[in-house]
């Protein structure tokens, strides 16, 4: 039986990221109230360490780690922000971090992950079992497998973004969050339910990768071949089974955005926020201003969960 993380589980992990994580600004702007009719809240987890939130649930769980764990070090298995993350984690707690990466990640991904410490494994996403390589290194080298969403501490750090947010603007009426393999959004219902009971949650993600949706409608894990998309962190296959207990659980519903809209979003966030966000950092703004005719003069989070962008790719998406 799964022992699922609570709320409780989402304070501790506060306490312990107290000092080492950012508390990232929330943000407004006049002219996505304007055009949605609401008010809308951005919590910036772009302006993260690494970049994204993933720094929140990585420390969070090396943090936990044993005097054992400590010395035989960590394994994770990430498409960037997760590995990057782990890696600047495990070098602030003194331990040894490899890293799994596709070969197609942001070059930016993989640099920034060895600038931090983290030992890099390549390989091939479309075609490589990420998870029995993973699982193998861990066996063979003695490693803690980490993996990038489905476990209790994972989740219970992802949930403190949300925490800060509600209580920092207040309770809200619908919160939008990215949604790959659910980390963030299964921390944030947590935190949500917690603080803003009546708030309807929402998790977005790509139209070309809709595992999550496909399984909140039918009721049990839906597995689906590595997505093609711009929202790189979102190519996951499925949901993890804490995550998807939690997400079952406590999320209203999940919906899924084009590509072409993130890319809308990435140009509004540069020239009207003056942000630089990743593709899959603008799923929820995108899901949001398609709703915004159920959303009229209610108050609105949005969680922006990373800024990890190979800048070509970023200039290249924009000029299209």
């Amino acid at each position: 039986m799964l022992h699922l993380p609570h709320y409780d589980d989402v304070c501790a992990a506060a306490e312990r990221l107290h000092g080492q994580a950012h508390r990232t600004p929330v943000l407004t702007s006049r002219t996505a109230n304007q055009e949605l009719g609401a008010q809308v809240f951005f919590k910036c987890e772009n302006l993260q360490r690494t970049g994204a939130f993933k720094f929140r649930g990585a420390f969070n769980a090396l943090a936990r780690f044993d005097a054992q764990q400590r010395r035989t070090g960590v394994v994770t298995f990430s498409s960037g922000n997760h590995g990057q993350a782990i890696a600047l984690a495990a070098k602030l707690l003194g331990l040894p971090a490899t890293v799994l990466m596709p070969l197609d990640t942001p070059a930016s991904k993989i640099a920034a992950t060895k600038h931090y410490g983290g030992e890099v494994v390549l390989y091939d996403r479309y075609r490589d079992d990420r998870e029995q390589i993973c699982r193998d290194l861990s066996e063979q080298q003695g490693l803690t497998l980490i993996p990038p969403f489905d476990h209790p501490d994972v989740i219970a750090g992802q949930g403190t973004a949300v925490k800060e947010l509600l209580e920092e603007v207040g309770a809200l009426d619908a919160l939008f969050v990215c949604t790959g393999g659910g980390g963030l959004l299964a921390g944030s219902a947590l935190a949500a339910r917690a603080l803003a009971p009546q708030c309807k949650v929402y998790g977005v993600e790509p139209q070309a990768g809709n595992d999550a949706q496909q399984s909140l409608r039918t009721g049990a894990i839906v597995h689906i071949a590595t997505p093609k998309t711009i929202a790189d962190g979102a190519q996951t296959q499925h949901l993890g089974e804490y995550t998807f207990a939690i997400i079952r659980r406590e999320v209203d519903d999940i919906f899924t955005v084009t590509d072409g809209q993130l890319v809308d979003c990435m140009r509004f966030f540069a020239a009207r926020m003056k942000l630089v966000v990743e593709p899959t950092g603008c799923l929820g703004f995108a899901a949001a201003r398609e709703m915004k005719s159920e959303f009229q003069g209610q108050r609105v989070g949005v969680v922006i969960s990373g800024g990890n962008v190979d800048l070509e790719r970023y200039c290249a998406l924009l000029s299209a």
